[in-house]
């Protein structure tokens, strides 16, 4: 039916241009910031879907930001279950300018590379990586976003550590540019490892201390019996820790900066609130002032449903028509966001969530007028009243 009736519906979601080409304008801003907010709560509420289920991570009781002894590591690596254990420590750096911060971490090279098998190293840097004291690698993505190569030095100004002559500035050789082994891992390739050894031994203070613990087990189906062992080893002495899946740690982690989704609602729901008062107020006039052509409508046979079904149908139009084109401004933001940029994309969860806020919204806008056009009774509205 609503095929049927296309042209006398699009004739009158037309009638009053202007009107309809601002409201459209506003659903089109509407659905532009749903479609990027939304794709931004994607990355900080599912972003650690990717990793992976057979590695725990065992930071401080208290907080991920209090050091751990690096004694404790083989003593995690005795529970049973436990395949390999590495451990990390944020070196908090920027190159060149201080606008260029990106995550790096001084590990223990092979240690790091059997724990994260994902990276992917040829076994020539993979080698020099071990050997070279003050040796780094860089993700592939990070390596294309400053043109580096292997054998660059790297200057790295860190705002945590310093050198035993009081200096900030470091120099790490570049020996190895790593890569994902799949396409969700290489859109990850955005940070750098450093060698733990010439990190520690060259830091002022701090020395034999260690961030956090990775921990890659035998069988994910163990891996809360293994965490509460690992937990249990180091109860009630003065480095109690907490060991949860690396999900866990990394949603936490990004739970520092706030509740970014209550944040993302909340500014979401003050703009479909205001879009609902506009659309609403949109339809509520274009049926009033169609009341006495809804009459005649109804005089050449149109029953009360099919009346309701037009002006419902054309609700969800408009709305369907600047949503779209919201959406379709999103996606092709995001789409043309740079390589390094943190992969914010307005997936198939965000066009769900936009269509389903379409529907409602058409719904919510339509229904009361549509009932108003439903119930004219033709005396009255060919009289005017």
């Amino acid at each position: 039916m609503v095929l049927k009736y296309l042209p006398l519906i699009w004739s009158g979601l037309w009638r009053k241009k202007t009107r309809t080409l601002f409201t459209g304008l506003s659903l089109i801003a509407a659905f532009l910031l749903l479609g990027l907010l939304q794709a931004v709560n994607s990355l900080f509420s599912g972003g650690a879907d990717f990793l992976g289920a057979n590695r725990l991570i065992t930071q401080a009781r208290v907080s991920f930001t209090q050091p751990l002894p690096m004694r404790l590591l083989p003593q995690i690596e005795a529970v049973p279950g436990v395949q390999s254990v590495s451990h990390s420590q944020f070196f908090g750096g920027v190159y060149q300018d201080a606008r260029n911060f990106f995550p790096q971490f001084a590990v223990n090279p092979q240690r790091m590379l059997d724990t994260y098998p994902e990276w992917v190293l040829t076994p020539a840097q993979r080698r020099a990586f071990i050997s070279t004291p003050n040796g780094a690698i860089a993700g592939r993505v990070l390596a294309d976003r400053f043109g580096w190569k292997v054998g660059d030095r790297i200057p790295l100004t860190s705002f945590i550590w310093t050198l035993a002559d009081g200096s900030r500035a470091w120099e790490w050789e570049l020996v190895g540019i790593f890569d994902g082994r799949d396409q969700q891992w290489s859109e990850r390739a955005s940070l750098m490892y450093l060698n733990y050894q010439y990190f520690d031994e060259a830091r002022s203070g701090g020395q034999g201390l260690a961030g956090v613990f990775a921990v890659r087990i035998k069988d994910a189906l163990q891996a809360d019996r293994i965490a509460v062992a690992i937990d249990a080893k180091f109860a009630n002495s003065r480095d109690e820790t907490k060991t949860q899946s690396e999900q866990e740690f990394q949603i936490g982690f990004l739970r520092q900066l706030g509740d970014i989704g209550f944040i993302v609602n909340a500014i979401l729901g003050a703009v479909f609130f205001t879009i609902l008062m506009l659309t609403g107020n949109t339809m509520a006039q274009a049926v009033r002032e169609r009341t006495p052509e809804l009459a005649v409508l109804k005089c050449l046979g149109f029953t009360d449903r099919t009346v309701l079904a037009l002006v419902l149908s054309e609700a969800l139009l408009l709305c369907l028509l600047g949503g779209l084109a919201g959406m379709a401004l999103a996606s092709f933001a995001t789409a043309a966001l740079p390589a390094d940029f943190p992969p914010v994309r307005t997936d198939a969860r965000v066009w769900a969530i936009a269509l389903i806020s379409m529907f409602l919204l058409a719904v919510a806008v339509g229904l009361p007028p549509a009932l108003h056009a439903m119930r004219i009774k033709i005396v009255d509205a060919l009289a005017g009243r």
